[in-house]
C-alpha cells in the first residue's frame, strides 16, 4: 500500500509512522488547549476572589482574649487573698502559741507556788507541838 500526499509516497512502515506522529502532536494540541482552559479557569477565579469576611471571628477572639485576662487577673486576687488569709491565720496561730505557752507557764508557777505553801503548812502543821497532843487524845 502506497499513498501520495502533496508529491510525497508513502510505503507501508512510514504510512504507519507518520500517522503516529500526527496522533502524538494531536495528543500534544489537544493537552495544552485543555492545560490553557484549567489556566484560563484558575486566572478568573483568583481576579474575582474575594477574601472571607473574617471581622465576627476576629470580635470573638478578642472577647475571649479579654475574659482570658479577667480570669488571670481574677486568679490573681484569689492568689493573694488566699496569701493574706494565711499570713492572718498563721499570724493568729503564732498568737495562740505564744498565749498557750505563757498561760502553761503561768500555771506552772501557780502549781509550784501552791506546792510550797502546801508543804509549808504540812510541814508546819507536822512542827507544831500541838499538833501531836490531838492525836493521842482522840
Amino acid at each position: 500500500m502506497e499513498i501520495d500526499v502533496g508529491g510525497l509516497k508513502f510505503k507501508g512502515g512510514k504510512i504507519f509512522m507518520v500517522l503516529t506522529a500526527l496522533s502524538t502532536a494531536a495528543g500534544i494540541v489537544w493537552g495544552a488547549a485543555l492545560f490553557w482552559q484549567d489556566y484560563m479557569d484558575m486566572k478568573q477565579q483568583i481576579q474575582t476572589y474575594v477574601a472571607p469576611d473574617l471581622s465576627d471571628f476576629d470580635k470573638r477572639l478578642e472577647v475571649i482574649q479579654q475574659n482570658s485576662e479577667k480570669a488571670v487577673d481574677y486568679t490573681r486576687d484569689i492568689k493573694n487573698d488566699l496569701k493574706d488569709d494565711i499570713r492572718k491565720l498563721e499570724d493568729v496561730v503564732e498568737t495562740v502559741e505564744r498565749s498557750t505557752k505563757e498561760a502553761q507557764r503561768d500555771m506552772d508557777k501557780d502549781l509550784r507556788e501552791l506546792r510550797k505553801e502546801v508543804d509549808m503548812k504540812i510541814k508546819k502543821a507536822l512542827d507544831n507541838p500541838l499538833a501531836g497532843m490531838n492525836a493521842s487524845s482522840n
